[in-house]
């Protein structure tokens, strides 16, 4: 081992350590909180569904403890245990192309993750949201979804994969750039496509059917001067039990999902006050300040990408003894994760701002008080716990604490 191994080791092992004992914090505060209702929910929310939620979150947060164990334990053996080295041989043997072999490499890379991932997935799934009731997946279900997803990854994964690749081999010393330009391009059309092509694959999109909601909606659009292709309901109760509202897509494929659960669980003045939130987003212009951020930072990735991969030290220090550009590139897809870590607090914090500001929208657009009773209702329905710890949650959370964000509402909510 040569003294990056030994770095990087030290590096993986701060960054679990760390995130252990963000874990610990939540685990205790939850449960140190889990007998009793906060003042602001008392009238709403019962004990037993506040302890629902809190047992809830901390099943899920000894699952995610899990599988950051597991993950780095997958880190370690892609890297310094040898796999990608091997799985870099294996598809040498076959006298491919340098293209063809790399895009062999990236994409059995991606497939094997995914099959190692596997079980956590499906424990998820099938254990735990089963278990608190979430769960509406079926196993054919999920059987065809994995199917579609692997077809999808294949279909997407050849022509991307190659076309990184070859930009990496003859765009110049500054094929970073023109990769990021190629990046920047392919997010902006999937955000556009995504809606229309991609996932009418996994859900039904139906258009909304109760009319003197759609009026309703209609005008809350037209008030906001938002101009969409439509307004749908979304089958996402054949999968869970959980319930959403959002807005999709770019251009004219810009569209109003609500999940048909939420239409089920909300009154007609609490979903205006939910769609008015997420128009808020968009009025704000949180989608394009978010497409920005990415784009920097993925900017600056490539350009890190782009002088690593000239070093032979990063390589070697990571468990491959022949340096290639499809080995860079999927080097830097394992260890980006860790280089990030610490940039969570600071998009977290980011995203926390918007939440705010897309709340004081929907108060002066809608019934904040509405607003108000919808968040409750679906804190409730959702199990979402009402007492994080607020470290952990500064560090994760990309939505305010529940009774931080009320209290902000009562503040700003003018009607």
């Amino acid at each position: 081992m040569n003294t990056y191994s030994f770095l990087f080791l030290v590096f993986v092992g701060l960054m679990l350590g760390l995130e252990l004992w963000l874990a610990r914090r939540q685990l205790r505060h939850v449960r140190l909180h889990r007998g009793r209702v906060p003042p602001p929910f008392e009238d709403h929310i019962s004990l037993a569904a506040h302890q629902k939620a809190a047992d809830y979150t901390v099943a899920k947060l000894r699952l995610g403890i899990a599988s950051e164990v597991f993950g780095i334990l997958v880190l370690l053996f892609w890297t310094l245990g040898g796999g990608l080295a091997w799985l870099d041989g294996f598809w040498r043997n076959w006298g491919w192309s340098e293209l063809g072999t790399g895009v062999a490499v990236l994409l059995s890379f991606v497939f094997i993750g995914a099959m190692i991932e596997l079980p956590l997935r499906i424990y998820r799934i099938f254990v735990l949201e089963q278990r608190f009731g979430f769960n509406r997946t079926t196993g054919r279900l999920f059987l065809q979804d994995l199917f579609k997803q692997g077809v999808l990854i294949f279909m997407l994964g050849i022509p991307i994969a190659a076309g990184a690749l070859w930009l990496m081999g003859h765009a110049g010393g500054y094929w970073w750039f023109s990769l990021w330009l190629a990046w920047l391009s392919l997010a902006v059309f999937m955000m556009w496509a995504y809606p229309a092509f991609i996932a009418p694959l996994f859900n039904t999109f139906t258009p909304l059917a109760d009319e003197d909601l759609r009026h309703r909606v209609e005008d809350l659009l037209s008030r906001c001067g938002f101009k969409s292709q439509g307004i749908f309901v979304m089958d996402g109760s054949r999968r869970s039990g959980h319930g959403n509202a959002y807005f999709t897509g770019l251009g004219s494929n810009k569209r109003i999902v609500f999940f048909d659960t939420l239409l089920e669980s909300l009154d007609p003045d609490q979903i205006e006050a939910v769609l008015a939130h997420e128009l808020g987003h968009f009025k704000r212009h949180h989608i394009f300040k978010n497409l920005l951020v990415m784009a920097m930072l993925s900017l600056g990735g490539l350009a890190l990408l782009g002088w690593l991969s000239a070093q032979p030290a990063f390589y070697q220090s990571l468990g491959v003894n022949q340096p290639s550009n499809y080995m860079a590139l999927a080097l830097f897809m394992l260890v980006t994760p860790v280089l990030t870590f610490f940039l969570h607090p600071l998009l977290a914090y980011i995203s926390r701002r918007y939440e705010f500001e897309a709340d004081e929208f929907a108060a002066k657009m809608a019934n904040s008080q509405a607003l108000v009773q919808a968040l409750v209702k679906l804190y409730k329905e959702n199990a979402s716990t009402l007492t994080p710890d607020p470290i952990h949650s500064a560090v994760y959370d990309s939505h305010p604490p529940a009774p931080v964000r009320l209290a902000h509402l009562q503040t700003h909510g003018a009607n």
